[in-house]
């Protein structure tokens, strides 16, 4: 299994409009073959494709007009109506694909001209939870986490009743740092039937896909689960089970299909554990907000963690749940940070318009986005940037962390830059970025044994060549002095 490779994620209901000719709305089928090269051309391994299964539209009247979203409407599109919120895609009714996109045929179809051009499909996977208004409350009810009257009377806001006339309670969906999701019905993950409706999901989709982004995943682990639902679970006799559910899951469903990828949204630290019980990767959002707002120190020492875990982690600046990159980091360090995250260890991921410099981050009720107009500087970037590494150094290299040294006894300003190096078979990378708002300095040491006196580094993302003394770089080292949030990709 390769580690160093990229996901490219696609919000599908928003993104299918693009191809749409005048009132007919396109599918999956539509999606021209150029679009996809131009994806496999960028090195891009896995495709997501984000919100594609069936919800239910009777939600979306109930809980997607809530003042706090349409703020967040207000703030993405301007002028929305009401026809454009579309409802959660994390409120899955089953697992068919939504009617609007395509059928089980296109889906199909679409992993196989993927396949073809070296990419493979991912799709989510959302065990905590359905649609609260589901059908499988009428077919599969045992999966659901039930309550009695009482408890819905006390507080509806976390429970409800799905169907008028019947007796029957159900809690929402939740995480425990925050209210109900009211659009949501919660499994019962400690419910022997309910795992194995959730195991038989995830062999049926092992059929049609290559991997799952598994929704909030830590929510499954036993204490997790039991944290939030103890005394419901305790008065309804479900004990805590002695495996967890990913163990069962993912141990059965890659004994059908070893290659299937499982990659988990993690959080509270929790990113190690699911690594262990079996996820191939984790979100890396500790990274991710470091990058943010950490000195360029904390950020030094998340690198510093075993490599086993670093290449199992997801590494990002944005996604669907984040802001836009160049909104929070400003063009120059979105830059800077999209170079530490797809030239350090670990799987890179990229959102749909990130190359481009979208600005807006859409909530994924809407099913309408605004016109922005591409920066062009960063889709040149973004596009070189992509060239180098699809290099296979980048992807089957072995990846070592460099400590850059003051450049004078004087100079501090060498704390603000990273550095490390790529390896495989005779080729080598240089990786230098100054992380900070201020020109920089460092001397680097390099290993430049057996190397002619005078040799060549070639800087690949800014198209400049140096030549430099091998004696002078192995016992002094390389020296560096670069703009705020400038970087180097060395190749020698």
């Amino acid at each position: 299994m390769l580690y160093h490779q990229s996901l490219y994620e696609i919000n599908t209901r928003v993104w299918l409009r693009r191809f749409d000719q005048g009132i007919i709305k396109s599918t999956l089928n539509d999606v021209p073959n150029s679009y996809w090269d131009d994806l496999a051309k960028k090195g891009i391994d896995y495709i997501w494709l984000m919100g594609i299964w069936k919800t239910c539209n009777s939600v979306i009247e109930k809980c997607c007009f809530e003042e706090r979203l349409k703020k967040s409407y207000d703030r993405a599109l301007k002028g929305w109506k009401p026809e454009d919120v579309i409802g959660s895609p994390y409120a899955i009714d089953v697992y068919e694909i939504n009617p609007e996109l395509g059928d089980h045929k296109s889906l199909l179809e679409l992993k196989s001209r993927l396949n073809k051009k070296g990419m493979k499909l991912i799709l989510d996977f959302v065990p905590n939870h359905f649609s609260a208004d589901t059908r499988l409350i009428k077919t599969n009810h045992g999966i659901f986490l039930s309550v009695d009257k009482e408890l819905f009377k006390r507080d509806p806001h976390t429970y409800y009743q799905p169907i008028q006339n019947e007796e029957k309670y159900f809690a929402h969906g939740r995480d425990p740092f925050f209210p109900a999701w009211q659009d949501t019905i919660q499994v019962n993950i400690f419910s022997k039937e309910a795992r194995k409706f959730l195991i038989n999901t995830l062999l049926a989709l092992s059929k049609i896909c290559d991997g799952v982004r598994c929704d909030m995943s830590m929510l499954l682990l036993n204490n997790v689960f039991k944290n939030t639902w103890g005394g419901i679970l305790g008065k309804n006799g479900f004990d805590k089970h002695e495996s967890e559910f990913w163990t069962e899951a993912i141990s059965e469903v890659k004994n059908e299909r070893a290659d299937f990828l499982f990659i988990a949204e993690a959080y509270w630290d929790l990113e190690y554990d699911l690594q262990q019980i079996g996820f191939d990767f984790t979100y890396d959002k500790k990274l991710t907000d470091r990058l943010k707002f950490a000195l360029v120190n904390e950020i030094h020492d998340h690198l510093l963690a075993e490599s086993d875990y670093q290449k199992k982690s997801l590494r990002f600046i944005e996604n669907h749940d984040e802001e836009r990159a160049i909104a929070i980091f400003g063009k120059e360090k979105s830059k800077a940070a999209a170079v530490i995250i797809s030239t350090i260890q670990g799987l890179r991921f990229y959102y749909d318009g990130q190359f481009e410099g979208k600005k807006i981050k859409l909530p994924v009720q809407l099913g309408r986005e605004p016109e922005e107009q591409a920066n062009a500087e960063l889709k040149y970037f973004y596009n070189k940037l992509l060239t180098i590494i699809s290099h296979e150094i980048f992807n089957r290299g072995k990846w070592t962390l460099l400590e850059p040294v003051p450049s004078l006894d004087s100079n501090t300003t060498f704390i603000n830059i990273f550095s490390w190096g790529w390896s495989f078979k005779d080729e080598k990378r240089l990786v230098i970025v100054n992380y900070s708002d201020s020109i920089s300095t460092c001397r680097i040491k390099l290993d430049v044994r057996g190397y002619q006196e005078d040799f060549s580094l070639k800087d690949l993302l800014n198209d400049q060549s140096y030549i430099r003394s091998a004696e002078e770089v192995y016992n002094s080292g390389l020296y560096i002095e670069l703009k705020p949030y400038h970087s180097h990709i060395f190749s020698y």
